[in-house]
């Protein structure tokens, strides 16, 4: 039996943000939840909150890591090249209706890491290629959505591998509730106030238009170049159905769409990303006309190159984000070896898929058109961690004008 409870009025609190702040739910709107099974007292939260919001369904789908984990060890060899595409083509069916879409993480990182490399590798692609139909509605930003967290057994073991098991979630429950700001007496007004901090950073990088941003530091010397018309985004957004939402519980981030065939130079990671069971530690790359040209990791190699191999648009990058070093989850001094946190201590670059909002105006954009203005297209997303408190950044103007906008990790301005 469990020694101790997470706290459940935090619980209802995480519960309530997620759905007045988090998916932003409207009355009438239906809501599909993805979930860990082990995050039940959450998603029974969730489906309260929501109906007092005036949902009319909630429909969870849970995931269980003992039938992951079977798969991989006694399915037949062509399992791995097949994915369950007529789920994913309802979810995007679902979210063309409007439905807004939650998902809770929560379950181990490292979950997959002593399976067979090549079999994990390829039920990721071929999950990547199912998975379009619902990941195009979320990245073109056509639906309201939002990401929190649970304390999985295994994760919170992970994190903290000293303490017993009951301890370790107690306290990675803690450190959810205090990242997400569920600690606090009113969460909501919490992340009213956090969005218009955010704001005010946005407006700032929307005015000066930067063409490019220049990174400095140890064994980095990376030029980013950003999209034609791109626009700065952060904590609280409108989706094109006109719902605002904060996609991402935490979040400390500002962040834009780069110029695919705008970037230059090398840049190292600053934090390990744990990436589908992989932990890649020390990842060093080179870009050149905006395509990555040497890649190299201390830990998690080949797992890296094999991402960058996933299609023409994994090597190069299609989300800049800025987070300063003094953000609480850096502060924490806890590696969550979950991007949905790490990211958030630290700036990051992303691999792979740009999100299509993160340019002027209301337009729904054709790929065509995003493609034509530097956004990349890519079946991948992957955020790693760039950032930390010898890095500094410069604003690149349309005149080729220098403006600080990091220094030592964080604003200059």
């Amino acid at each position: 039996m469990s020694k101790v409870k997470i706290n459940e009025e935090k619980i209802d609190k995480l519960a309530h943000l997620a759905v007045k702040r988090g998916v932003g739910l409207q009355k009438g709107q239906n809501l599909l939840i993805t979930a860990p099974l082990e995050s039940l007292p959450l998603v029974r939260k969730i489906a309260e909150h929501a109906y007092k919001e005036g949902a009319h369904i909630v429909t969870p789908l849970f995931t269980d890591s003992d039938i992951t984990l079977s798969r991989f060890k006694y399915a037949p060899h062509e399992s791995f090249d097949n994915s369950t595409d007529w789920l994913f083509k309802g979810m995007g069916e679902a979210f063309d209706t409007n439905t807004a879409r939650m998902a809770i993480a929560g379950d181990d990182p490292m979950l997959l890491s002593e399976m067979d490399p090549e079999k994990v590798s390829r039920a990721n692609k071929a999950m990547a290629k199912a998975y379009k139909p619902a990941r195009e509605r979320i990245t073109e930003f056509k639906i309201n959505w939002n990401i929190v967290s649970w304390p999985g057994k295994a994760w919170a073991k992970r994190v903290f591998p000293k303490l017993d098991t009951d301890e370790a979630v107690v306290k990675l429950a803690d450190a959810i509730f205090d990242a997400s700001r569920a600690s606090v007496d009113d969460p909501v007004k919490a992340w009213d106030d956090h969005n218009e901090k955010l704001r005010i950073k946005t407006n700032w990088l929307n005015d000066q238009n930067f063409a490019a941003l220049q990174y400095n530091g140890p064994n980095t010397n990376l030029r980013v170049g950003l999209a034609d018309e791109h626009e700065w985004m952060g904590g609280a957004s409108k989706a094109q159905n006109g719902i605002i939402c904060n996609p991402n519980i935490p979040s400390e981030e500002v962040f834009t769409t780069p110029h695919a065939h705008k970037v230059d130079g090398t840049v190292v990671s600053t934090k390990p990303l744990s990436y589908q069971g992989t932990l890649i530690e020390n990842i060093k790359v080179t870009f050149k006309d905006g395509k990555i040209i040497e890649a190299s990791a201390s830990k998690g190699e080949e797992v890296l190159h094999k991402v960058l191999k996933s299609d023409e648009g994994a090597s190069r990058i299609g989300e800049v984000a800025l987070v300063p070093h003094s953000s609480p989850i850096s502060q924490s001094g806890i590696i969550f070896y979950n991007t949905l946190f790490d990211e958030n201590a630290a700036s990051h670059i992303a691999l792979g898929q740009c999100y299509s909002k993160c340019f002027k105006g209301e337009l729904d954009l054709s790929p065509e058109e995003i493609s034509k203005r530097g956004g990349n297209s890519s079946m991948i997303h992957i955020d790693w961690m760039i950032g930390s408190n010898d890095i500094d950044v410069d604003g690149i103007d349309q005149n080729g004008n220098i403006v600080p906008v990091f220094r030592k990790g964080e604003w200059a301005k």
